[in-house]
């Protein structure tokens, strides 16, 4: 059995992180590293724009070159799927059999898309989209595709319907909630959405539930709503969120709630057990001291910074890092920075007419978060402006002459002022 000084589970952008920031801090120890794909680490915002466009191949995903798993002494293990974790023992095991123990584990397996549960959801021809496996399966059916159905209007499923309309296909979105990306943005932001894929030939059917899925020699052939109108679906994308890959470490007693829990320095429960990414819970400045978890790049690469800090000892890190996320459809590309948990005030900037505007989400006067759409220049101040917590009325954030980098500016020079 292999022992490593720090094993990492999970071989997504927190797992090649924070390999990559211990090297770079200087540690000399042995590391492993334990993915379930195939591949070595990749990229995979790209999986649901560029990459399903058939715009970046293979290579351009990866995070790395292979020649840097072997020079940074890395040993790399592709394919093997970790099912339990002895605490005690400081050992996991995979579904294979093997075994390896560790003095720190990391814990960075993301998690697994959630699938429907209706009549009909095990027929062929329908997809999910998380891994370059699963894209590439959907790259060789949607060829032939001339319906597609996607099942959920969040990033994912949005995303998606833009590739595949402008690839020409006849493209609906089902969504359950009165709007699309409903959980993550204002209502403002949905309708100008909606709009916007309605103007690219898209069917947006809100408000909608499914009754079954149908199917013709074991392949779907359409999708039977509640209403009782019959889709007819060559093809169906189903985007309904993300279930945390974290069962292994509840066997082994972790407390988890949504996710692994962590405190502030990545640590979960367990000695010596410390977890990052999509799959952890975590009280968040920006969510007014609230429990949450995040699926962001962004968030396991911060994160990763952290733990590898922490596992070499030179300081005790914390994280606390302002949460960004974007989003790429048609010439779109929505930036967002905060969190708009418990906002009571919004402040649209600029004209969504224009296709260029900003929404600005505020709770008791001060600003908690923007919706940036073609406007980088707010997301960037934005990012002071959420950072530092900002207070503003909305005649200020309304003007667009009003420069939100002065804000900022104003703000912190208050702020110096008072210390």
């Amino acid at each position: 059995m292999d022992t490593y000084d720090v094993l990492v589970v999970g071989a997504g952008h927190g797992g090649a992180q924070i390999v990559a920031s211990l090297r770079q801090q200087g540690f000399k120890g042995s590391i492993g590293m334990i993915g379930d794909e195939v591949d070595a680490p990749y990229e995979r915002p790209p999986l649901s724009k560029a990459y399903l466009a058939g715009e970046t191949s293979v290579d351009q995903l990866l995070l790395r070159p292979q020649a840097f798993w072997i020079e940074q002494e890395i040993a790399l293990k592709t394919g093997l799927r970790v099912t339990s974790v002895d605490a005690q023992a400081h050992q996991v095991r995979c579904a294979s059999g093997e075994q390896f123990g560790y003095r720190h584990l990391v814990w960075a397996t993301g998690g697994q898309p959630r699938r429907l549960v209706c009549k009909g959801s095990d027929l062929a021809g329908i997809h999910v989209v998380r891994t370059r496996a699963q894209v590439d399966a959907m790259r060789d059916e949607v060829v032939h595709a001339k319906n597609v159905v996607i099942i959920g209007g969040g990033y994912i499923g949005l995303e998606t319907a833009a590739i595949l309309a402008k690839a020409g296909k006849s493209v609906c979105v089902i969504e359950a909630q009165d709007r699309v990306l409903a959980r993550v943005t204002s209502p403002v932001v949905s309708a100008f959405y909606e709009e916007e894929h309605r103007r690219h030939g898209v069917r947006i059917l809100t408000k909608t539930s499914i009754e079954s899925l149908l199917g013709d020699k074991g392949r779907i052939a359409g999708v039977l709503l509640s209403n009782g109108e019959v889709l007819p679906a060559d093809m169906a994308v189903v985007g309904i969120g993300l279930i945390p890959e974290v069962s292994a470490l509840m066997d082994a007693g972790a407390v988890c709630t949504n996710g692994v829990d962590i405190d502030a320095q990545c640590r979960t429960t367990l000695l010596d057990v410390y977890a990052l990414g999509d799959c952890v819970n975590y009280v968040n400045a920006f969510a007014d001291g609230a429990r949450v978890r995040l699926e962001s790049v962004q968030n396991a690469n911060d994160q990763a910074k952290v733990v590898a800090t922490n596992i070499i000892g030179i300081a005790q890190a914390s994280y606390s890092a302002v949460p960004w996320f974007w989003s790429n459809q048609y010439d779109l590309k929505l930036q967002t920075v905060g969190l708009n948990i418990g906002y009571d005030q919004t402040v649209v900037r600029g004209n969504p007419d224009n296709r260029s505007f900003s929404v600005v989400y505020l709770r008791k006067g001060k600003i908690i978060a923007l919706d940036c759409i073609n406007a980088a220049r707010d997301f960037v101040f934005g990012k002071k402006l959420v950072a530092q917590g900002v207070v503003a009325t909305a005649a200020q954030l309304e003007d667009v002459h009003v420069d939100l980098n002065s804000l900022a500016a104003s703000a912190a020079s208050a702020t110096v002022g008072v210390l």
